[in-house]
């Protein structure tokens, strides 16, 4: 399979269970002009998904800080989706989460992504879509490994760093972090930064 990193992100539009339980229509090419974190999770009711769905929904609002929506996705319809919401966390429920739950019945986001395995449930894929719909990162975990939200934030802060400073050829090296030293991408910035490290 080959990845979609540096191509347009498949484009969609499916029914979602908004934050405030709102069921309605959405596409991707709604929020061009933010950044999208797009992840998928096998099913609802089940086990490692609700950690998952809960971390993102407690980082939120540092995703919406980095103008970064977030959009959760499986293969359950917007029902399923909102009995979950609306049922406590001590009950099973993933309670009152603020980011839209995306209904992908049919499979068709999950198969378009690459995510789908044995045509059943999506694989936990998450893939993030830079202001312009182009795909520049992806990971997929096995269906037992639940995902690191300050990972994705990590890499976001990147991403957002190499936007702005793309004139002046910055990138970011290994385990870089917000106010760490970037290195410029040429031989004599690589071998600048190696020196200081």
């Amino acid at each position: 399979m080959a990845s979609l990193v540096t191509h347009p992100a498949p484009e969609f539009t499916a029914t979602a269970v908004m934050g405030d339980d709102d069921i309605r229509k959405i596409s991707l090419s709604d929020y061009r002009g933010k950044y999208v974190v797009l992840f998928f999770y096998p099913l609802d009711w089940t086990f490692v998904c609700p950690s998952e769905i809960v971390a993102f929904d407690a980082a939120i609002e540092e995703f919406e800080k980095r103008n970064c929506v977030v959009l959760g996705c499986s293969v359950d319809s917007e029902w399923t989706h909102l009995s979950w919401k609306r049922t406590s966390k001590d009950d099973g429920g993933i309670g009152p989460i603020r980011f839209p739950l995306i209904a992908d019945l049919d499979k068709s986001i999950a198969r378009s992504y690459g995510v789908l395995t044995d045509e059943s449930v999506a694989l936990r894929g998450l893939f993030l879509i830079d202001k312009e719909g182009k795909i520049r990162q992806e990971t997929i975990n096995d269906l037992p490994l639940g995902r690191n939200v300050h990972e994705v934030l990590r890499l976001l802060d990147a991403l957002t760093f190499v936007d702005d400073h793309h004139s002046e050829d910055l990138v970011c090296p290994a385990n870089w972090e917000p106010g760490q030293d970037a290195m410029v991408a040429n031989p004599e910035g690589v071998a600048d930064y190696l020196a200081k490290h």
